[in-house]
């Protein structure tokens, strides 16, 4: 409990930092302003009439308005999903500091970018999820309730005219929508943002963000579409010997943390799929069926992403398992990747999304506490599934590629050692491990990210 309360109020500190600074937040809204000067002006004519009477016998007591709530309402459009996150704030004091007490989370399947040819059922998932919304948050506070939605990788592998036909018709169910819709409440996040926030969001989580302390730990998110590193360097070869544009500013706490982030559009798990199959950006799809010796021999099924559907194989005639597999991964990882220098020393990195849900799947953590696990357990695990397919075919046939390339991701791409230690999680706190509370906080208090 000691340490849930010192990681609320971390949040809290920053929260505060930006908490009447927003431009473009719902306390710009002319009903807020009058009750908040109503509520000053109460208070100054209450001190002025006391400035004209001699001390009472007894101290007079101040109204001291009840602790009021609000709501914040993000939404991660995905390529594999849609996702709502509802964060419930506490202020109990108008000079206090806000506190963050829930969140509350949903999602839908598919993702937005499989709705490329019918936008108006792409938005119909919208107005589902704003349903969970309506329910969550009390009716009283929906017309001050900001509501935002960021696009990640599957919008932005996108065709730009389909991607933005998607956004206009998710903006116009915003607009129909009881709740406060900002200036560019619906947008496509660039990958730099994408891998800061969640940066943001798991440091916050974990109390390693705060002022006066450079202690942090680095993430790795495994989406549908791209893929993500971020940490904050401690050798100046690592800055020195990145690419320019991996080096991303971050203001926050009157400090500037120089981050090395970077977002690998194609190389999420499911576009690796493709490109390991061959399929990613093939033509001929009615008739061309595409093969691997990461699936099982007998598998036949048909395989859909971002709206496109691929016909998929095992080899039946050939030879398969992990040696064969990690070749034909290899092949889509490699020359790709970028090697920080220093990954390969003992740095702590956290590692959610599809790296939980494989090890998870693989049974290499348990599902509902997570845990910790060094790269080389990747690796093992994806040996011993890739080697019996027909054991783990019923929980995925994609288990052995994907196995194999998150080890391939780690050690051949990214360039970690085998005894690097990763912490696979979900939730921090119970708020998920994801952009989307970095995000928030970046609407509240805009962190000028470079």
């Amino acid at each position: 409990m000691p340490q849930q309360m010192f990681l609320l109020s971390v949040v809290s500190m920053w929260l505060l930092a930006g908490y009447f600074l927003a431009e473009a937040t719902y306390y710009s809204h002319p009903l807020y302003n009058r009750h908040l000067y109503n509520y000053r002006h109460r208070i100054y004519n209450h001190q002025a009439s006391m400035d004209n009477q001699l001390p009472p016998d007894e101290p007079t007591e101040v109204e001291v308005p009840p602790p009021r709530t609000f709501h914040g309402i993000m939404f991660d459009a995905g390529s594999t999903g849609t996702r709502i996150h509802i964060y419930k704030f506490i202020q109990k004091d108008p000079a206090g500091l806000p506190v963050l007490d829930s969140e509350m989370y949903n999602a839908v399947k598919p993702g937005l970018s499989a709705y490329g040819e019918n936008i108006e059922e792409g938005a119909e998932t919208i107005r589902q999820l704003l349903k969970v919304a309506k329910k969550t948050i009390p009716k009283e506070e929906w017309w001050q309730t900001p509501v935002l939605l960021k696009a990640t990788a599957g919008l932005r592998m996108m065709q730009k005219e389909k991607a933005q036909a998607l956004l206009d018709e998710v903006k116009h169910v915003f607009d129909e929508s009881p709740f406060y819709v900002p200036g560019n409440s619906v947008s496509l996040m660039n990958g730099t943002n994408e891998g800061v926030l969640a940066w943001v969001t798991v440091n916050f989580l974990t109390g390693h963000l705060y002022a006066n302390t450079r202690k942090t730990v680095g993430i790795l998110d495994l989406g549908g579409g791209s893929t993500q590193i971020t940490f904050l360097p401690r050798s100046k070869k690592t800055v020195e010997n990145a690419p320019h544009e991996y080096i991303a500013r971050l203001n926050m706490f009157n400090t500037t943390y120089e981050l090395y982030t970077h977002s690998y559009l194609g190389n999420g798990l499911f576009a690796s799929r493709l490109a390991t199959l061959g399929a990613l950006g093939a033509d001929g799809l009615d008739y061309k069926v595409f093969t691997s010796s990461c699936l099982p021999k007998k598998y036949r099924e048909d395989l859909t992403f971002g709206g496109i559907t691929y016909k998929v194989s095992g080899m039946a005639d050939g030879y398969a398992g992990y040696k064969l597999c990690y070749h034909e991964v290899l092949r889509v990882v490699k020359g790709i990747i970028h090697q920080p220098y220093e990954v390969k020393g003992n740095s702590v990195f956290y590692a959610f999304s599809y790296y939980y849900d494989r090890a998870v799947d693989s049974g290499l953590i348990d599902g509902s506490r997570g845990g910790v696990v060094e790269v080389r357990d990747f690796k093992k695990r994806a040996k011993e599934v890739c080697n019996k397919m027909t054991k783990y075919r019923p929980i995925s046939p994609f288990l052995c590629m994907d196995m194999t390339y998150i080890t391939v991701l780690l050690k051949e791409g990214f360039g970690f050692k085998d005894n690097t230690v990763l912490q696979l999680t979900k939730k921090v706190n119970n708020v998920e491990t994801s952009w989307a509370l970095g995000a928030t906080f970046d609407y509240f208090n805009n962190l000028n990210i470079h």
